[in-house]
């Protein structure tokens, strides 16, 4: 079977969707593949995760069945372990917290945002009419791929590729606050403020890790200067850095104030 991951077509051929070489097909798989950090034993899987219910409605040769049931078993795995990772590494919060936190996490926005940073609407494939209304800018077509994603990987290699997966690329770095919003750029914020009072710059170091490597928790110092200093927990080393900076940043808000 031809595993079809086209890039996106010129404009010059899209009244025709133009196809890639199995030659191209093969390097762009690959080169999703190294993004991902995974190779898959079944690249069907892969192409599948991709293909949009429009492209399977034209029957081209070889066309995959569409994503829709890949979407679903997506979103079960990716609620689940987003779910398991919130509830280890903040075992303080209420219910309520945690619910606000994961709604965030799973959100089509943020999984739009996902599939923008891996560029995996240059993957989507897509009937002529959903690529000419500019199906692979949608959101809802990109959430859809993460989840199909998810899917795939986990069919393809168990729960610990869809595990990295999401840990990385889905929590990674954006771990919203309490509140379920995403956190401002603390770090850059106090970088600021410290050399506007001609303080010191700050200084991060990583005081603990623990847990599984599945859900790792990150105890994390900031410093500036000998009087000012915090430590925050996060999901990841840049999360628990931007928590510890924001106590700093209040602190030295309300001194300049």
């Amino acid at each position: 079977m031809r595993l079809l991951l086209p890039r996106r077509p010129p404009p010059s051929s899209l009244s025709g969707i133009q196809l890639h070489s199995d030659r191209a097909l093969e390097s762009d798989a690959e080169a999703l593949e190294r993004a991902l950090d995974y190779q898959f034993k079944n690249r069907q899987l892969l192409a599948r995760a991709f293909t949009h219910r429009s492209r399977v409605y034209e029957k081209p040769a070889g066309a995959p069945t569409d994503n829709e049931q890949l979407e679903f078993l997506g979103d079960a795995i990716l609620g689940f372990v987003v779910s398991d990772a919130l509830f280890a590494a903040h075992p303080e919060y209420p219910e309520g917290q945690l619910s606000k936190v994961k709604a965030q996490l799973v959100s089509a926005s943020h999984l739009r945002e996902v599939a923008a940073s891996l560029q995996l609407g240059d993957y989507l494939l897509l009937g002529r009419g959903e690529e000419l209304s500019g199906g692979r800018e949608k959101k809802a077509l990109l959430a859809n791929a993460v989840e199909a994603l998810i899917a795939a990987l986990y069919l393809d290699g168990g729960i610990e590729p869809a595990r990295r997966f999401i840990l990385r690329h889905v929590i990674g770095d954006s771990e919203p606050s309490e509140d379920g919003m995403l956190e401002t750029d603390y770090k850059s914020a106090l970088q600021e403020l410290a050399q506007s009072m001609k303080l010191p710059q700050p200084r991060y170091a990583i005081v603990e890790e623990r847990g599984p490597e599945h859900a790792k928790t990150f105890l994390v110092e900031a410093r500036v200067g000998r009087d000012w200093v915090s430590r925050a927990e996060g999901l990841s080393k840049k999360s628990a850095g931007q928590k510890a900076a924001q106590e700093i940043l209040r602190q030295l808000e309300q001194l300049a104030n």
